[in-house]
């Protein structure tokens, strides 16, 4: 996770280990609470790696550039931000059996986060990479997602064991798949959805528009079944969802039972989720209608097959660009991500949407607010008051003396604004006390985000929060410990790696 964290925010790190970290600690019967405490904070810890981890170290090199210094380099503050990641490891591995909470009944949380496995049926198209093969062939394809629990003929069920019998062109497969496998079935002209294929249309995947594809992935919803519906008891077929309403039941996935049957024979539960899907006016009758408690989108992004191993090279060349300076940090990752797009590892509108302006608005203004500090000698003022109290200690307890003022103010301010405020301070203070500002601005950006106080310090602890059970205590308790230890690292390598 750390080392994830280095190259992409440790948010989105956190969120998506976060069910895959549930999931093992169900497997392992270990309590969720000894394993997502130490989750968010290597996300956090891991962002000290590169100066791309976090928003705050930009910060910090804008502000050290703009004192005359040079910027920092992509891996200029490695060497702490590893030193870091080790000594998290071992604090946990050493201390967390003692620190760490043993929360039960955290084993629910997977399905409060999203649901999983929804059933739905594939066609097996003529051009179809599947054909010829056997069920067991494209179970192992690691480029699908899905499990097989039937399968259809010509309208008859084959019996298991479906053996080497290869798979023909229009067969149906009854598969258990997630929402991003439905979402991709939809663009991938090698596979179609079943009741897709037979009621509706695919005019936008089979010409590979992914753009227009992706548009009409906005068009499923998910609607419950309520207790007291009709159509409880009632199959599929027999509700005529097209007929009655327009729309097309595309999945559906079920609290508890395994569905086996082809989709318009399987009989509807109250509790039951279908999947829809329709244009504005169908799912406007469905939301009408009582028999169904609630509409909410279908939250879905398609996996690109096989492009995993395109996007690990790109990353990868664009931080070995950056690193040996052929192209700006800026360039190397505005260049990457068009290489990203050219090679359709994500599609144009993807792009735009991973896109966080809020970043951008607060980088724009934060990188005046630190220039009028300087301007107006606010930043000469803070720094004489500090000036006046640590004059005479030596550079390490210095430091050591910032980075827990910005760790306490980190808890209540984002770790980019605190960088943005102290950082002109820490170059005023390094330039009074005739020290290189380099450290003193590093020390404040790690301070803002590698200090574990409380739960409300970063988003990553609030995600885990409610998964792992925590209390409030539970973060001063272990946290406290932790953040003293990377004080004191960071207050003894910052010196040496700025001497």
């Amino acid at each position: 996770v750390a080392l994830l964290s280095a190259f992409t925010h440790h948010l989105t790190t956190t969120a998506i280990m976060l069910p895959v970290t549930l999931n093992l600690a169900r497997e392992k019967d270990i309590p969720p609470s000894r394993l997502l405490m130490p989750l968010s904070f290597a996300a956090s810890l891991g962002t000290t790696i590169t100066i791309i981890g976090a928003p705050a170290f930009l910060i910090a090199s804008g502000v050290l550039q703009q004192a005359g210094r040079p910027g920092l380099g992509i891996f200029s503050i490695a060497p702490i931000g590893l030193a870091l990641s080790i000594i998290g490891t071992l604090f946990v591995l050493v201390a967390g059996r003692f620190l760490l909470p043993a929360n039960k009944g955290g084993d629910s949380a997977v399905g409060r986060f999203r649901l999983d496995k929804y059933f739905t049926e594939l066609t097996i198209p003529p051009d179809s990479p599947f054909v010829g093969r056997t069920i067991a062939d494209v179970e192992a394809d690691k480029a699908y997602d899905f499990n097989i629990v039937g399968w259809m003929r010509a309208r008859h069920r084959i019996p298991r064991p479906f053996g080497d019998q290869p798979l023909a062109a229009g067969d149906v497969l009854l598969i258990r798949t997630t929402p991003e496998e439905i979402v991709a079935f939809r663009q991938d002209p090698s596979v179609g959805l079943h009741p897709v294929e037979k009621y509706g249309d695919r005019t936008s995947s089979a010409n590979g528009a992914n753009d227009e594809a992706e548009d009409k992935a906005h068009d499923m919803v998910q609607a419950i079944v309520a207790p007291n519906s009709e159509f409880v008891n009632r199959t599929i077929g027999e509700v005529d969802f097209r007929r009655r309403y327009g729309t097309i039941v595309v999945g559906i996935w079920r609290k508890r039972g395994w569905m086996q049957a082809e989709m318009s024979r399987v009989k509807l539960r109250a509790g039951d989720v279908l999947v829809l899907q329709g244009d504005e006016e169908a799912i406007g009758r469905v939301e009408s209608d009582p028999a169904f408690l609630m509409l909410v989108p279908f939250e879905g992004e398609a996996t690109p097959r096989r492009r995993a191993a395109m996007a690990g090279v790109i990353m990868v060349a664009t931080v070995i660009i950056a690193a040996f300076g052929l192209l700006s940090i800026e360039i190397a990752a505005l260049t990457g991500a068009v290489a990203m797009v050219l090679t359709r590892c994500i599609t144009a509108r993807q792009a735009y949407r991973a896109i966080d302006q809020r970043i951008y608005v607060f980088i724009a203004g934060a990188l005046p607010l630190g220039e009028a500090m300087q301007k107006t000698g606010v930043d000469k003022l803070l720094a004489g008051l500090l000036q006046g109290t640590v004059g005479g200690w030596n550079q390490t307890l210095v430091l050591f003396a910032i980075f827990w003022i910005v760790a306490v103010l980190t808890q209540f301010m984002s770790d980019s604004a605190t960088t943005a405020i102290f950082a002109p301070v820490a170059v005023a203070l390094a330039a009074a006390l005739g020290h290189p500002p380099e450290a003193y601005v590093v020390t404040v950006a790690m301070a803002s985000v590698a200090a574990f106080l409380t739960p409300i310090g970063h988003h990553g602890n609030l995600l885990v929060y409610g998964p792992g059970r925590y209390q409030f205590a539970d973060f001063v308790r272990t946290g406290t410990p932790l953040t003293l230890l990377v004080s004191i690292a960071v207050a003894l390598l910052a010196p040496l790696v700025w001497h």
